[in-house]
């Protein structure tokens, strides 16, 4: 699935699993890092003879997400995160984006805290751009960044949290997520541990 065509989709499970009787629908944004080693590969971008050896994934993520619960244990749940900014890749830029859609499972719900535990599919989306700069006498020189390419990858997710509540509706919510990547010969490991915390709101009785 292009990731043009990720954000509609999943904007559009979210609308439509409002409408079904869930027992409560929360919504968080959080900051956190995706990791992975470097794949050690030398690659000569722009057949200079001077290769550039791959880097590894880090740097600051965004999370955006959602839990829909039909009962006092079970729902679904989808989540998207990125990387805020681009990152040097081999001469070029890179972004990635995860993306999944999950079944979630909630084993107890206390005043102050509700964990939950996730796992479902998705994909990922690997965007190389370049920069490129102009100069003239005129105007000076401006750099533009170039979309080149994406990479798509199908990826199984799993995840822990738990959503600490301030107030009977607002929390805090602290996540370790699992990615596991089908064939992510970009980067060291097929896996790629991702770690967050965000704050958000649930709407409904937590009764």
């Amino acid at each position: 699935m292009k990731l043009i065509h990720t954000i509609p989709v999943f904007l559009g499970f979210f609308a439509a699993t409002q409408l079904a009787p869930a027992q409560t629908a929360s919504f968080y944004y959080g900051v956190g890092t995706a990791t992975n080693s470097s794949s050690n590969q030398q690659i000569d971008t722009f057949s200079t003879g001077n290769p550039y050896t791959t880097p590894k994934m880090g740097g600051l993520f965004s999370d955006l997400g959602a839990n829909f619960m039909f009962s006092k244990h079970f729902g679904v749940g989808g989540d998207l995160s990125w990387r805020d900014t681009s990152a040097a890749y081999a001469g070029l830029n890179y972004r990635p984006f995860f993306y999944n859609f999950d079944g979630i499972y909630e084993p107890l719900k206390t005043k102050r805290a509700e964990p939950e535990f996730r796992l479902g599919l998705g994909g990922v989306s690997v965007r190389y751009s370049y920069n490129q700069q102009f100069c003239d006498k005129f105007t000076g020189c401006s750099t533009s960044n170039e979309f080149l390419e994406s990479s798509h990858h199908f990826q199984t997710h799993a995840a822990a949290a738990v959503r600490l509540y301030a107030t009977d509706h607002v929390f805090i919510r602290p996540a370790f997520d699992f990615h596991y990547v089908d064939n992510f010969f970009q980067f060291g490991h097929n896996w790629v541990p991702e770690y967050s915390v965000g704050v958000g709101y649930t709407f409904g009785s937590r009764e």
